[in-house]
């Protein structure tokens, strides 16, 4: 296993079989991406008030009035939960009683109102329904289950259970893909994407849609996840580093770009559900196109099967593969390894790697809550909402590409922090020029948003660097865990602007700082090896300063020029 590199080096860096693999990879994350933030556009809630009747015979007038008037941030909006009295108000219509601001003000004083039948000005709930605005959708889960008001709790919770799914699924793929494979865990999760996905669009209720939901999280997340490991194992040297920091990245940020414009046109959100499920359909041929993963066949003793996979690949590349692809030595560990049972506890087993995946877990949760913050909190911001989501996904393209130039050249620390610390101080100054100045607002949204993509797309690569083959899956799984965890805090930091608008601002990028803090105990992994078991591991977490990264190896380290390594090819195509 330690010369798994050296051993599969034959094949070179690119080639046919590593274009295929990384292009067919790219295409199984865009059903991830496609339905990351589809609870945005399925679970909208348009603007409303309470529906007057057709049989109330009321005027025109009268119609429009029956609405109190509220003032919510210093400006006057029509009341979404409560009317004035319908018989009250009927009474006034027949005897023409016209309403203007003089008469709802007399009505609440009997000595002043002109008929004894105006006692007082008693408002009342939705007792006939609500009337929703059509103006961005035509029915949603909320508008279809009247998911307002006095049961709009049901709505959050909903998100919150499709976040729990996904950390559900997280926390149970990643053992499962170290235990029986990438492959069979990355279409798993597709299917069940595609099968819930195609489910939702018929739920007849909304604890139906609630179930369902979390069916649908489970394979969200476990898509990514599994394709990134996949092709980091499938891969090396500067293709592993273009796949794992800026093509599989682009294409999920595109996928995700495609979700507004395809709610924009399909405004139904039974409709939209079913469009949702297009991609994973799609994805079921590839199936016979992708691979298992060489590296973690050899790693569980599969020899023949990785020995396969590479001759194929040697093939499609026109190279030469050698007659004994494996040398005697791994040979004689592999039942070993076979035998070997890791799981989630392993993570935790040894002080040293116990002390790198709680930091990773801590500094993976406040990443993707500040992340999910920032989507969730896209609501405040003024403008057209598909418009506002649109340029906060546009904005990911080039916030892959600055993380996918930082990992071709600089240690990941230093570029976790810097990243971090630009994101953070753009949420915190985003409460100075909220109202004031909206679009000095939103452009610092986007610039605290491409910091917080800059900093995942590198910390997707400093976890899977330090991450053991045996238990790579299982690491990243588990952070990916904690990343639904601030997931699923993010849709109650909304709530937190009862108590101050500038509240979930504050957090957000208060999340974002702790993290800058954390990455300065994160070991360096720049120039450095993957490690394939866990005896293999030497990183240390401790306090270093930012700048200072791991030296290159020594030159009596490296192996001879007619024995380039994988690990050579990376630290040439990082300098």
């Amino acid at each position: 296993m330690q010369d798994f590199e050296k051993t599969v080096s034959f094949l070179r860096t690119w080639g046919p079989f590593q274009r295929r693999i990384l292009f067919l990879l790219c295409l199984t994350a865009i059903p991830s991406g496609y339905n990351l933030l589809c609870v945005i556009f399925l679970l909208a809630t348009p603007p409303h008030h309470c529906r007057i009747p057709a049989h109330s015979n009321l005027t025109p007038e009268w119609t429009q009035a029956i609405i109190p008037v509220q003032q919510v941030l210093g400006q006057p909006e029509r009341s979404s939960c409560n009317r004035y009295e319908l018989e009250l108000v009927q009474n006034l219509s027949e005897h023409g009683i016209r309403p203007s601001l003089e008469t709802l003000h007399n009505m609440s004083t009997p000595s002043s109102t002109p008929a004894s039948f105006l006692w007082s000005l008693n408002q009342e709930g939705c007792k006939d329904g609500w009337t929703y605005s059509t103006e961005h959708y035509t029915s949603t889960i909320v508008t279809e289950f009247n998911l307002v008001c006095s049961d709009q709790w049901k709505q959050p919770l909903t998100s919150l259970v499709y976040i729990l799914g996904g950390l559900c699924g997280c926390f149970v793929s990643g053992q499962i893909s170290d235990r029986i494979g990438r492959k069979p865990v990355l279409f798993g999760g597709t299917a069940l994407l595609t099968i819930f996905s195609i489910a939702v669009a018929f739920a007849p209720s909304w604890p139906v849609c609630v179930a369902l939901f979390f069916m649908l999280g489970l394979g969200q997340i476990t898509i990514y996840v599994t394709a990134f490991v996949m092709g980091s194992e499938l891969l090396i040297g500067w293709a592993r580093v273009m796949f794992s920091n800026l093509c599989l990245p682009l294409f999920y940020a595109g996928s995700t770009l495609l979700l507004p414009g395809t709610a924009y046109l399909v405004t139904n959100w039974r409709h939209l559900s079913l469009v949702l499920a297009i991609p994973g359909i799609a994805c079921i041929p590839l199936w016979w196109a992708i691979p298992e993963s060489p590296r973690w066949l050899v790693s569980n003793g599969h020899l023949r099967e990785a020995e396969r996979v590479l001759r194929s690949a040697a093939v499609q590349n026109r190279v030469e593969a050698p007659d004994i692809i494996f040398p005697s030595a791994i040979v004689e560990k592999a039942p070993s390894q076979e035998s070997d049972s890791h799981s989630f506890f392993d993570l935790l087993r040894t002080k040293k790697i116990r002390n790198i995946t709680i930091l990773l877990w801590l500094i993976w949760f406040c990443v993707n809550a500040s992340y999910f913050g920032l989507s969730f909190n896209m609501s405040s911001l003024n403008g057209n909402p598909f418009l506002n989501y649109c340029l906060l996904t546009i904005i990911e393209l080039p916030a892959y590409f600055a993380g996918w130039l930082t990992a071709r050249c600089l240690p990941r620390r230093l570029s976790l922090i810097v990243f971090n610390l630009l994101g953070a101080l753009a949420l915190l100054l985003i409460q100075i020029t909220l109202h004031s100045k909206p679009m000095v607002a939103l452009s610092l949204v986007l610039v605290g948003r491409f910091g917080v993509l800059a900093t995942i797309g590198v910390l997707y690569t400093i976890t899977s660097e330090m991450s053991p083959t045996v238990i790579r899956n299982t690491m990243l799984s588990s952070c990916a865990t904690f990343s639904r965890v601030g997931f699923s805090v993010s849709p109650y930091l909304l709530q937190l602007a009862v108590l101050s608008e500038f509240l979930p601002w504050i957090i957000v990028g208060g999340l974002s700082l702790l993290s800058v803090v954390l990455c300065l105990f994160l070991p360096e992994t720049f120039r450095q090896p993957m490690p394939d078991t866990i005896q293999q591991l030497t990183y240390t977490a401790r306090f270093r300063w930012p700048w200072l990264s791991t030296p290159p190896p020594k030159d009596d380290e490296k192996l001879s020029k007619n024995q380039t390594t994988t690990s050579e090819i990376i630290c040439t195509a990082y300098l």
